[in-house]
This record gives C-alpha cells, sequence and structure tokens, in this order.
C-alpha cells in the first residue's frame, strides 16, 4: 500500500498512540443495567479519577442520580473500565497503570451503592489488564487478566492471559483459582461467563482465529474440559470477543468474521462431545462490509442484543434477537439511536435487564461518548432517553497571573514562563471538540490581539488584548458539506484569516474578515467572508505577507491539488484569491509526488546572493528538505532537495530571522526510535546546497511538531511535553531556557497529544500555546530579577 499524505500515516497511528485525552474519557464503554438503574461508566479520565454513572429515570426523564467512584481514587485510575451487574451487587474494575482493581459494590436499603470489598493480585504488571472483563456470579467472581496481543502491541511481552477466580467465603472473597492460558499474546480471559460450576473463557486471538475454553469445578479445582472452536476460522475473525449463554446454548461472536462483517455462532452445551460442533450461525440481516457484528453481546428474558457498531459508515447499529423455548430465533428487530451521526459507533457496548437496556455510543461528540436508554413499553423497545457524562478539564485561569515557582503555576509543570490565563477547551468548543492550531492577529486599527484557533468543528476567536481575561468572541463552523478534521489551519493576510482543513472533503479556503471581530460583547457564529473552492482539504496553508502570496499545502480530496505540493494564489486582493501556478518536487515525498506537508515562503533576504529578492519557499516533504524559487508561480524552479538520516516525516520548519538557518522537525522519528526530541538544523546560506550542520536533542523524549522562530530564539510545541523555548543565538548549539508543559498527567514519552501549536509574535511579548485536549494557554517569559 502506498502512501500519500500524513493523513495516511496518522490514519496508521491512530490504534498506537492515544490521540486525545477527551477522546479517551471513555463514556458509555462500560455499562450495567440493575433493576430501575443504568449505570454507564467513564473511565479514562486523566484529570480527574474514572467515574461510574448511576441514572435513573423520574418524571422529567432519565436523571444522574449519584457517582460511584473508587475509595482510594486517584487521577486517570481507570475506574470504570468493566461494569457487572447481578441483581443487587455490582463489580466495577479499575483498568490503569496500577496493577489493576474490582471493587464490589452492593446496594443498601436506602438505594445507594456502597463499596464493601476490593479485589487485587500482589505484584500484577499493569499490562495484565487485570479488570478488563468479569463475570459475577452468586458466590463466585471471575476476573479476566488478557494481558497485550503479541502480535499488535508489544511483540516481545512474556505475559499470556488469565482469569483470577475469586470466591465468597464468610462475606469475605479469596482467591481460589488461576486459570490461565500456556499461548503468549491470545488475550485469554478477553471475554468471560461463570454459570453455575462452569466458566467459559474467550481467546480470541488464539491461533489468530480465536478459541472458547470451558473449565469445570471438580471437587475444589478447576478443570479445562473442552474447547468450543470456530469451523474454517481465518485469520482475525477474532472468534470468542464476546460470550452469552441462552439457557443451554452458547453463543460466541466473531466480530471480524467475513472480512469484518462480523458473525454470531451458537453451540449446544448440553453436547456431551469433547469438540462440540456448530450448532448454527446468526448474521446480520444487511451485509455491511466492516460493520463489526457481534462486537457486543448481552442477553436478558429470550432476547439477545447483538453491537453492530461500525454498521453504516459507523454510524452503527443494534440488534435485537428474540427466541421461543426451542432456543429459535423467530424475530428481529434492529435499534438505532434518534439522531444518528458519522462515526457515533452506537452498539460498541451494551446492557440489558429485563425490560430496560442502554447502548454506547462510544464515537458520539467526536468519541467523547454518550448512552441511549431504551424501554420495552407495548412489546416493543422504545428509546427513551440519551444521557451523557461530563468532559473533565482544568480549571480556568482568569484575573490574575499565576507565577511559575519551584517549577509549577496551577498544575502545569513550567521554567521561566508565567501563566498568564488559562481557557480550557471547553470554553472553547462542544463537548468533545479539541483544538488543534494557533495563529494570531493583531488589529493595526485598535491595537488588540486576538487567538485564532483551529478546532476539530471548525474556528475559535479569542480576544487577549487583556491577557488576564481572554474572552471568547465566537465561531466559524466548517465549509457547509466538508467533514470534521483533526487538522485545522490558518494564517493571516490584510485583516483576513485564511482557514483549510486536512482530510475535511470539499472544505476549500475559508476567508475571514477578521475586522467582524471589533465590537463584540457576545459569543457568535460567524460566517465566511469568502471562499476558495479550486481545492478541497488541504493540510496548511502558508502566506509571504510581504508579497501577497499565498500557498495551500497537502492538498487532496478534489480540485486542483498541485501533486500535494505548493498551490499557489495571489491574495494582493483577500477575498477574490487568482490561482497563479504549482509546484511540486517529484523527487521527494512518500510517494515521490513532491508532496509537501507544510512551508515557509519568504521574500529572500540571505546570505545567498544569486537569490536576493526572489520568492523562496522552504517545503518539509515527508522525505526531504525542498527550496523552491516561486518568483514566476507559472513556471517554478526546483533549486534543491536535501534529506537527512534516519528519517520518519519531514514535518515543518522555520527560517532564522537572517534567512541563513532552517531549523525542521520530524514529527514520527522519536516513535521511530529517537531518543529524545530531535530538531534539524539545516544551512541554507547556499540555497543550491543545504547542508545539515546539527541534530539537536532535547531534554525530553516527546514528538516535535510546530516550530516558530522569533530573534534569537526558537519556541516548540512539543506534544506530551508542551511548549519547549530554546537560545538558538549561536544557531549550531541550540540551549533550552524555558518551558511550559501543558500535559501534567503524561510522562513526556513519543506520541500525539498535548501542545499542537504556539505563536509567539505579538508585539506584547504574550506567547499563546494550544494543547489539543486541554486548551488555549497565555504565557509570558518571566523577566530577570534586578
Amino acid at each position: 500500500m502506498k502512501l500519500t499524505s500524513f493523513f495516511s500515516i496518522l490514519m496508521l497511528l491512530t490504534n498506537l498512540v492515544a490521540y486525545d485525552v477527551l477522546e479517551a474519557q471513555g463514556y458509555g464503554s462500560s455499562l450495567g443495567v440493575s433493576s430501575s438503574n443504568v449505570l454507564i461508566g467513564q473511565p479514562g479520565n486523566r484529570i480527574t479519577p474514572g467515574i461510574v454513572y448511576i441514572y435513573s429515570k423520574e418524571q422529567t426523564g432519565w436523571e444522574e442520580m449519584s457517582r460511584l467512584t473508587a475509595s482510594d481514587a486517584f487521577p486517570g485510575d481507570g475506574f470504570g473500565s468493566y461494569i457487572e451487574v447481578n441483581g443487587e451487587t455490582v463489580a466495577i474494575s479499575s483498568v490503569s497503570t496500577e496493577a489493576g482493581a474490582v471493587y464490589i459494590f452492593e446496594k443498601s436499603t436506602l438505594g445507594t451503592w456502597i463499596e464493601t470489598h476490593q479485589l487485587s493480585i500482589h505484584d500484577l504488571p499493569s499490562s495484565a489488564g487485570f479488570g478488563q472483563t468479569i463475570s459475577l456470579g452468586d458466590n463466585l467472581v471471575a476476573v479476566g487478566a488478557p494481558g497485550p496481543v503479541v502480535s499488535y502491541h508489544n511483540p516481545q511481552s512474556p505475559e499470556t492471559g488469565a482469569v483470577y477466580i475469586f470466591s465468597r467465603q464468610e462475606n469475605q472473597w479469596r482467591l481460589t483459582a488461576r486459570l490461565a492460558s500456556d499461548v503468549v499474546g491470545d488475550g485469554f480471559g478477553s471475554s468471560l461467563i461463570v454459570k453455575g460450576k462452569t466458566v467459559l473463557v474467550g481467546a480470541p486471538y488464539s491461533e489468530d482465529t480465536g478459541i472458547v475454553y470451558e473449565f469445570l469445578k471438580i471437587s475444589d479445582d478447576w478443570e479445562k474440559y473442552r474447547e468450543f472452536r470456530l469451523p474454517a476460522g481465518k485469520p482475525n475473525d477474532n472468534f470468542g470477543t464476546s460470550l452469552i449463554v441462552d439457557k443451554d446454548q452458547l453463543l460466541v461472536s466473531a466480530p471480524g468474521h467475513n472480512l469484518g462483517e462480523g458473525s454470531i455462532f451458537t453451540f449446544n452445551l448440553n453436547s456431551i462431545e469433547k469438540n462440540p460442533r456448530l450448532a448454527g450461525r446468526l448474521l446480520p440481516f444487511e451485509g455491511y462490509h466492516m460493520s463489526g457484528f457481534g462486537s457486543s453481546l448481552a442477553y436478558s428474558a429470550g432476547q439477545v442484543w447483538i453491537g453492530s457498531p461500525n454498521a453504516q459508515e459507523r454510524q452503527g447499529l443494534t440488534y435485537v434477537l428474540s427466541g421461543n423455548d426451542s432456543q429459535e430465533w423467530t424475530s428481529v428487530k434492529r435499534l438505532a439511536p434518534g439522531h444518528p451521526e458519522r462515526g457515533d459507533a452506537f452498539g460498541a457496548m451494551v446492557a440489558v435487564a429485563n425490560n430496560l437496556a442502554v447502548v454506547g455510543s462510544t464515537g458520539a461528540d467526536y468519541r467523547t461518548g454518550v448512552a441511549n436508554i431504551f424501554e420495552y413499553v407495548n412489546h416493543q423497545w422504545e428509546q427513551t432517553g440519551v444521557v451523557m457524562g461530563e468532559v473533565e478539564g482544568f480549571e480556568p485561569v482568569i484575573g490574575e497571573k499565576i507565577e511559575c515557582s519551584g517549577g509549577q503555576a496551577s498544575a502545569f509543570e513550567c521554567g521561566g514562563f508565567d501563566l498568564v490565563s488559562f481557557m480550557p477547551v471547553e470554553d472553547l468548543a462542544p463537548r468533545g471538540v479539541t483544538v488543534n492550531d494557533v495563529w494570531g492577529w493583531t488589529d493595526s486599527e485598535t491595537g488588540k490581539e486576538y487567538a485564532l484557533i483551529g478546532r476539530r468543528d471548525g474556528s475559535a476567536f479569542v480576544d487577549v488584548s487583556d491577557p488576564a481575561h481572554p474572552r471568547y468572541l465566537g465561531e466559524l463552523l466548517r465549509t457547509e458539506g466538508s467533514n470534521p478534521s483533526t487538522w485545522t489551519d490558518i494564517k493571516v493576510y490584510k485583516n483576513h484569516a485564511f482557514i483549510v482543513a486536512d482530510g475535511a472533503g470539499p472544505h476549500g479556503i475559508q476567508i475571514f474578515d477578521l475586522t467582524k471581530l471589533r465590537g463584540i460583547q457576545e459569543p457568535k457564529t460567524f460566517q465566511a467572508t469568502a471562499h476558495y473552492d479550486r481545492i478541497a482539504s488541504a493540510h496548511n496553508i502558508v502566506i509571504n505577507e510581504e508579497s501577497g502570496f499565498a500557498y495551500s499545502v497537502g492538498n487532496s480530496s478534489g480540485g486542483q491539488t498541485c501533486g500535494g505540493g505548493l498551490h499557489i494564489l495571489n491574495i494582493q486582493e483577500p477575498t477574490e484569491p487568482i490561482f497563479a501556478g504549482c509546484f511540486s518536487d517529484t523527487e521527494t515525498g512518500l510517494a515521490s509526488t513532491g508532496y509537501t506537508h507544510d512551508a515557509q515562503c519568504v521574500t529572500y533576504r540571505g546570505p545567498d546572493e544569486d537569490h536576493r529578492n526572489k520568492e523562496i519557499c522552504f517545503s518539509a516533504n515527508e522525505t526531504a528538505l525542498s527550496i523552491g524559487d516561486v518568483t514566476n508561480p507559472a513556471n517554478p524552479v526546483a533549486l534543491s532537495r536535501a534529506s537527512y538520516p534516519n528519517v520518519a516525516y519531514a514535518h515543518q520548519g522555520w527560517l532564522t530571522e537572517d534567512q541563513a538557518y532552517y531549523f525542521m522537525n520530524d514529527e514520527l522519528d522519536e516513535l521511530s526510535g529517537q531518543p529524545k526530541t530531535r530538531t534539524l538544523i539545516w544551512d541554507v546560506s547556499d540555497l543550491d546546497d543545504p547542508q545539515l550542520v546539527k541534530e539537536h536533542f532535547g531534554t525530553q523524549e516527546a514528538s516535535d511538531h510546530n516550530l516558530y522562530i522569533r530573534g534569537q530564539t526558537m519556541y516548540q510545541s512539543n506534544y506530551q511535553s508542551g511548549l519547549r523555548v530554546l537560545d538558538i543565538s549561536d544557531p549550531e548549539n541550540p540551549i533550552e531556557t524555558g518551558f511550559f508543559d501543558t500535559v501534567p498527567f503524561g510522562d513526556n514519552s513519543a506520541g500525539m497529544g498535548g501542545s499542537w501549536s504556539n505563536y509567539p509574535f505579538f508585539e506584547s511579548g504574550l506567547v499563546i500555546v494550544t494543547s489539543g485536549s486541554e486548551g488555549l494557554f497565555v504565557l509570558r517569559k518571566q523577566q530577570p530579577i534586578t
């Protein structure tokens, strides 16, 4: 498979790197139903402990009644990772960076839930995943610890999956058995069913296709009795992902079967065969490719609930099958939420008990998640509620700056920069929407300074002219008909913002007259002043404010893509852009298309006299630095290209003010094994022969993203380690002189998420920084004590 853009690269990384904390809060990823209560987990909070919300139906509808947390709660504890209900007893797991635990709650006569016991295994590593699954019997709890999947997560891991069995003895839960696999990485314990003296355990990665094991309790020991296998199983069937038992019938899901369409396979538990034969197969009556049919299963009162979260462009569907006394399925009902949206993943998790059911839409609200409640009314299931949890963010900092003292400003580690103010992401965007790029604008008439912030659904505008009291002024939503995008980029020319989005379909370039921000008292939704539609998606837009030319880069999805290179525009009349030409150096880029990920284009006044006063573009082209002369946009000329050791993804860069050096980041090299944040320093004093003179390694392991240079200072947004500030007065020997870590709960390791970008060019000296799930930081360099 050829990779032709950065968008393609990141699609490969979405399962390897946690991108946004908001997206990871996981509301609705664990569910339970107990009599008249619905329990919904939100285990992924990083800023606060995990939560399980409890809802009941009141006259006004479904209302939150209480919240459960662990008795030894701490931020990021993973509480709520799995919920298992048996009558008035609930087991809730906490799967996190710690070893993991399962908490037992009992419902009191007053209707409150009280934690009564805590189950854990001493010295078990967090990678074991203790608590990823739970099954509750009357006096028995089975807890799955499936461990990492070798073929995907950690090929060097020696761990095998296990199931720990606890028995209730004299009102105490005691570990009485450990069932284990002898195959590393088979996912043993990924699904569990306790039925009397039988435990059924799914290992969905065993032998590539999956196996279900049945254990029987004989005397005081558990013995493996038999195995359930899928005849003619194929790799990635994931047979055993979910299990349910209907009377004497075992139902096993294989959501990867038949190229991801998914299937449910049935077996007769009364069979005495050591290798039970397949009894039947259930299919979705619409055969959606990659629908994930069977990703979740639930059973109650003769009905089986089957989640198919990837159906219909990941809107998701859930099927309810009803049977008769002969264990024949006599009817099927297809359920969808009231207002389905692409990516909702309705059916990722289901839970049902008697006449009450809840279905998780873990992808809704930009993967923050919602839950849909159904009731059985007049012989049919009707949706009677939609509930959602709170987005857990940091508190705003408004009114008085917080000095960086003792390496700390509020919750954030720092050095040399004070926190003037902070706007959490929930004050900048709707639920679940994260922020990305940031640029600045200074109104030449009023002198006011503004932050222009990219969001997944558009752009936001904040007045920072009173930096201790930033004011949200409003939003400009995506071009109608385009898609939400992780990548929004903004630049400014003559009081107009030029806005592009990558992976957004027919977005084009939005042009917005920023003077409309003057005098705004209440936030409003703005409309674009003009629109340029000769491109569709673009990763970024570059503007040479001196010449009045703009360059959209990373163009895709239609229009004049210029091979993903520079789409050149004359914007001297900002609302009437004129296409002027294309430039792409086809000896660069992953697919040799000349794809440009980012660039800086300048009227050149550097040391190379042969090119003085020409329009020169310095481009980060995935595999190399590309330098081009675009003075005549109808006939641009490639001057030079240069690669470097251990290329992963040449991402972005910026010139020193004398235009003698170009500092460039490689976004993915830290994920590929570079030990510390690496910055590439190019001597570009000869534009026809750029030389890599230094690989500078920072103090942290974080992946670098966007960097900008003002004077003799470089400002780097380095994802998990936040803003890093370097003195480059000796360009070949940078020295870190300050930092502000926008992600206080991380370990500054390589990966996405955290500080996306910064803008250090305000005359006031403010530095504004965006951090995806955190928000907007307004910083000021500390003044030396005299």
